[in-house]
């Protein structure tokens, strides 16, 4: 083994990483040249192009240096891409001017000369074979378009690793489930939990009308006046029995509800009257209650695919060679950020009538799968802290949309059978979610780094949570897959086949922590006053601080013909602060102008400003590989930077006040010297030695922590015209736009 070269010892040590996970190497092919620069060569690499069930990888010829400027995936290596993270494959032959996208058990009629990888990460990749076997080639290329189009579910590649990984656990005694914090909301004590903890007392956790047939979860919360017979009788009038499901409780009792639409138009008054009185029955002050039909609203889902597709090939495929503003212009027009700014409007709506009417809120859409999961997750992320926390968050996450049904199986196109029905509408929501955490930088446990890890989990099909259409669905396959891989019955299907939250899976213990955000403000944050350690507390004053301005009437409920829900346009006149003395105010204006004439409440009620130039492009997620997008030192990271170290200190000097040896008779206090252990350091970046200059490091750019080295390979762009956007400049709707926009 010694007498081995460098080149032959990595390969071996990478054929050991894929007998580990279980993977299978499909076909390979070597003295393959990975592009870095379509300007030079003298940047690429050498190396092996393999392909195995679980995705492409590229291992280089010569040893890598080591990095420290992207997050180190313990499943995945540099260069490697999940097949399930292809949005397509071209083959490219130079000599002969062909081209061609390849798809499952296809053809291809002659020797590719290039492979381009075209990633849901927005990735680019790019692989010449100008030194290899033009029939090796062919295979692996031919392979890769194979394999990234499964047949069926069961054929990913988590199936197999799952079982592979359960049985080892059993082996090593570990239990799996013990360390997930998350609640997956798979058994009636999560909901129960979540009952009370939000005081909705009129509500009750219900398992009678799950047959194994719908796409509602086992478990649901209905209003407690409601029986079972009844919610069996009423089932069956609504679209795939999609009753109305509880989603959350605001402390003045109104509450938060989705449903599907009523498929017998003739029974539909009938049957919303009864759901309605339940309703009000449930809320302590039997207050009205307010429909939303998002269908009608809101952009679908085909809409926000193409404005998706739009928005992605401006950013990572079109080169910046035109002025900047013809390319703001291109942004303006794919409507991505129109599309957001509508989600974010209709939800602080929505949240007007729970905080400022004290009025239960339906949401409504056809199915209750797509548009619902998007909307009800914003309202309870601006209305409760709880879910800017973390584990919240995930919990959201879990609740609104995995247990509620979202399809993402489809909406991701894992299986690549029907573009028709791909949206990502899971991305507009984390897109949604980060607008609110760029204005409310304090009001977050987790980073935009977190953010971005997560949607790209997505092409990661190892977990539960992106896999399924359904509950029913998942747990059809989760069966399946425990006889077959011999797990024995009435296991935990969180154990055999876990969620993505169990962050340990995919990241260090160092590498996590730059998920935790150094200006977090919420629960626990922490403070020294007078020598002594003292910690915020929450008051429900804090939390709904708008509810004491609302005039009586409308905390007893709307009786009048006021208008519920304001139009779709109107909500951004009542952002403005400039609001005319003379003007005789609605309601909704009042509560948003006494919203907005206080100092926001990081750990309260939260609405997004949503003037144009409030709604932002996302830059780490859509811009992190472009290479002339990445600044050296510079984009938001190195506030975080510093701010980390900050933190970092002040917790070690906290840690050891804690430590302090109070005074004794005859003694002198002495302070314990060290803070805590390394490993259990929230932050990513330590606080430097005193005679350290406190100056960034090299290796921080502003796709920080990941690298556009080799990840977008297009041909190169001269004298690129967006400095100023990239300094900060604003993104607007139109010209005309911001000329109105004094804000």
């Amino acid at each position: 083994l010694f007498s081995l070269s460098t080149p032959f010892i990595i390969i071996f040590l990478f054929s050991f990483f894929f007998f580990e996970l279980g993977e299978i190497v499909v076909n390979e092919v070597n003295f393959v040249r990975k592009c870095i620069s379509a300007e030079s060569s003298q940047e690429d690499l050498w190396g092996k192009l393999i392909c195995t069930n679980f995705k492409v990888s590229f291992i280089l010829q010569d040893a890598p240096p080591k990095q420290k400027s992207h997050l180190s995936h313990l499943l995945l290596g540099e260069h490697d891409i999940p097949l399930t993270c292809l949005e397509q494959v071209v083959t490219v032959n130079d000599t002969r001017g062909k081209k061609k996208v390849l798809g499952s058990n296809q053809k291809l009629k002659f020797n590719p000369t290039e492979l381009i990888l075209y990633c849901k990460d927005l990735r680019i990749l790019r692989f010449c074979f100008d030194e290899a076997g033009p029939e090796s080639a062919k295979k692996v290329c031919l392979a890769i378009a194979h394999y990234s189009h499964p047949a069926d579910l069961h054929l990913l590649f988590g199936f197999e690793y799952q079982g592979r990984r359960y049985h080892e656990s059993k082996v090593n005694g570990s239990t799996p489930r013990g360390g997930l914090r998350t609640p997956i909301f798979d058994r009636p004590s999560d909901w129960d939990r979540e009952i009370k903890r939000t005081s909705a007392s009129g509500w009750r956790v219900c398992s009678a009308i799950y047959d194994g047939r719908c796409s509602l979860p086992e478990y649901i919360v209905v209003p407690v006046s409601l029986a079972d017979q009844d919610l069996k009788r009423y089932s069956i009038f609504f679209t795939d029995q999609r009753l109305p499901l509880w989603c959350w409780n605001h402390p003045n009792g109104s509450a938060l509800v989705r449903m599907a639409s009523i498929s017998d138009p003739v029974q539909q008054r009938k049957i919303e009257q009864r759901v309605f009185t339940a309703i009000t029955k449930s809320h302590p002050q039997r207050s009205d209650v307010f429909k939303s039909d998002l269908d009608k609203c809101l952009p679908n889902i085909q809409d926000i695919q193409s404005s998706f597709v739009k928005v992605r090939h401006i950013c990572v495929i079109d080169p910046f060679e035109e002025s900047e503003e013809r390319w703001l212009s291109s942004i303006e027009t794919s409507r991505w950020l129109e599309h957001v700014r509508a989600f974010l409007k209709h939800s602080a709506e929505i949240v007007y009538c729970l905080d400022g009417k004290n009025a239960s809120v339906i949401l409504q859409e056809e199915e209750d799968r797509d548009l619902n999961c998007v909307v009800s997750s914003l309202v309870q992320l601006m209305l409760d802290p709880q879910y800017r926390s973390l584990t919240g968050f995930q919990s959201l996450v879990q609740k609104e949309w995995v247990m509620a049904g979202h399809r993402f199986l489809d909406r991701c196109n894992h299986l690549k059978k029907n573009d028709k029905e791909e949206s990502p509408l899971f991305m507009l929501f984390l897109d949604c979610v980060w607008q609110m955490m760029n204005q409310y930088p304090a009001a977050f446990e987790f980073t935009e780094t977190y953010l971005t890890v997560l949607s790209d989990s997505m092409w990661i099909p190892l977990f539960s949570t992106f896999l399924f259409n359904s509950p029913k669905q998942r747990a059809q396959h989760l069966i399946d897959f425990a006889k077959n891989k011999a797990i024995p019955a009435g296991e935990d299907q969180a154990v055999y086949f876990p969620p993505v939250w169990d962050w340990s899976q995919q990241f260090s213990t160092k590498d996590q922590t730059l998920f935790n955000n150094p200006m977090y403000v919420g629960k626990g944050a922490a403070c020294v006053q007078n020598g002594e350690v003292k910690t915020f507390t929450r008051t429900k004053r804090n939390y709904s601080s708008s509810v004491r301005a609302t005039p009586s009437s409308l905390r007893n409920g709307l009786k009048g013909g006021e208008e519920t829900l304001t139009r779709r346009g109107s909500l951004l006149s009542e952002l403005k602060p400039d609001f005319s003395p003379v003007k005789v105010e609605s309601p909704s204006e009042r509560f948003f102008r006494d919203l907005f004439s206080q100092p926001a409440d990081q750990r309260g009620l939260l609405i997004p400003l949503l003037m144009p130039s409030h709604v932002a492009l996302w830059k780490l997620y859509f811009l992190r590989w472009v290479p002339e997008a990445c600044i050296p030192k510079g984009g938001p990271i190195t506030a975080f930077h510093k701010l980390s170290q900050l933190v970092d200190e002040i917790e070690i000097l906290q840690s050891q006040l804690r430590q302090y040896k109070g005074p004794s008779p005859g003694s002198t206090p002495l302070p314990s010297p060290g803070g805590p252990p390394v490993n259990q350091r929230r932050m990513y970046f330590k606080a430097s030695p005193q005679n350290d200059p406190p100056t960034p490091p090299d290796f921080l750019t502003s796709s920080f922590p990941f690298t556009p080295m080799g990840n977008l390979c297009r041909r190169s762009i001269h004298g690129t015209p967006i400095s100023k956007f990239l300094n900060g400049a604003r993104i607007w709707l139109s010209t005309e736009t911001l000329a109105n926009d004094t804000v």
